[in-house]
């Protein structure tokens, strides 16, 4: 007796991967290199349904070959990724500074907004910014301090953009 279907499918569910692999290669008549058990399953899964029912009509077939004729097709395979390069060993003392933020104004600056019935004024400093007569490493700090809550700094004082002030 030839099993149905739903049959068929509820024991690809007690195979494991390599046996999943055999049904695929018989199924097909070509191996997989896949090892991932779920994507196997639905492609079994597929083609017997496929070869039960009936595969795609003549029309749909003739619709997706227009489909692939229009699609851009790669002609170069992709580029191997590089290794990563090795990290440079640091000294003791590194007198490189990190890189400044392009978004941020040359030091000394003074930012000034609008908030809440005042004018909010933060000094730029080579090292971190000016407020209320203390020192604070962000923007985000400064904003924390002035509404109460988390907000980007760069947000809150307009300087979004490269060059915004």
């Amino acid at each position: 007796m030839v099993p149905t279907l739903s049959q068929q499918l509820a024991e690809l569910q007690q195979l494991n991967t390599p046996q999943l692999r055999s049904r695929f290669a018989s199924l097909f008549g070509e191996q997989t290199p896949a090892n991932n058990r779920a994507w196997l399953i639905k492609r079994i899964a597929w083609r017997l349904q496929s070869l039960v029912e009936g595969s795609l009509s003549e029309r749909a077939r003739q619709r997706a070959a227009e489909l692939a004729n229009d699609a851009d097709l790669r002609l170069n395979p992709p580029v191997p990724r590089r290794p990563a390069p090795q990290a440079r060993e640091r000294s003791v003392v590194d007198n490189e500074s990190p890189a400044r933020d392009r978004r941020l104004p040359p030091p000394g600056t003074i930012l000034a907004r609008p908030y809440k019935d005042q004018v909010v004024q933060v000094q730029v400093l080579e090292q971190g910014f000016a407020y209320q007569g203390q020192i604070y490493k962000s923007l985000s700090a400064i904003a924390k301090v002035i509404t109460g809550s988390h907000c980007n700094g760069f947000w809150f004082f307009r300087l979004t953009r490269q060059g915004d002030q």
